[in-house]
């Protein structure tokens, strides 16, 4: 699981600190990179294991599973699963937030899955053309947030996931302004990250974009970056970008 540092909550205008729970629970799916898998076995007892977790464009959790590996064996039997993405950090663990997700998982073959997955976890690509592995999509039917104390929420699929609909020219630009942004413009992401995010100081990278902001990581940590507005282009996205930079040099 991740050790990163959780953003402060919101100040009300009062001054007084409010907990945005749906924005941790988003925050959450998007950064996490490992979670605890549960899945149902032959005898319909529940099997736990560590997976790597990337996200689709909306947000439902992506993951890349040998047949060798017993939680693939049951999800290709029954797909229902539930997920579990801790965050980790000193102290109690049970003070840091964690969502779990209940929904079902299903063998994916669409190339975006693949290219988001790898875009997150570079070294699967080591084995990711193996007979044996393939890559999944968990389709969420529901999320429970526990922020810690007094900090739980309930929240439906519609509510957690992003909205891709009429952003079709965005994804289908994805890996190109990927490669742009990594090539041409690592101190902008560097802002993003540190002024924006709260990250130390890194070689952060672009892993993805989607309409609602955009994913870094830096080795083994990850960042998330909303949008002020909703992308739906590549015109959306620099737009976005643009005014995400200008906020950092403020800050």
């Amino acid at each position: 699981m991740d050790k990163q540092p959780a953003p402060e909550p919101p100040k009300s205008e009062n001054g007084s600190t409010s907990y945005d729970a749906l924005g941790e629970a988003r925050r959450l799916l998007r950064t996490i990179r490992a979670g605890a898998l549960a899945t149902l076995d032959d005898a319909d007892a529940p099997f736990v294991s560590l997976v790597n977790v990337a996200t689709a464009h909306d947000g439902a959790p992506l993951f890349l599973m040998s047949t060798l590996a017993g939680h693939t064996r049951h999800l290709a039997a029954r797909a229902t699963c539930s997920l579990l993405l801790a965050q980790t950090g000193k102290g109690d663990p049970l003070a840091h937030p964690r969502l779990t997700v209940q929904g079902e998982a299903r063998r994916d073959d669409d190339p975006r899955v693949r290219a988001r997955f790898l875009a997150r976890h570079p070294k699967s690509a080591l084995y990711a053309d193996f007979a044996d592995f393939s890559f999944w999509r968990m389709t969420p039917r529901a999320f429970h947030l526990n922020g810690g104390f007094a900090r739980a929420a309930g929240f439906s699929a519609a509510e957690a996931l992003t909205d891709c609909a009429g952003a079709e020219a965005l994804m289908a630009i994805e890996e190109s302004a990927l490669a742009h942004l990594n090539a041409d413009h690592a101190d902008a992401l560097k802002l993003y990250a540190t002024k924006l995010d709260g990250q130390p100081d890194g070689a952060w990278k672009a892993t993805g974009v989607d309409p609602d902001g955009i994913d870094l990581a830096a080795g083994d940590r990850t960042a998330r970056v909303s949008f002020a507005a909703r992308a739906r282009d590549g015109d959306d996205l620099r737009r976005m970008l643009v005014a995400l930079a200008a906020d950092a040099r403020r800050s």
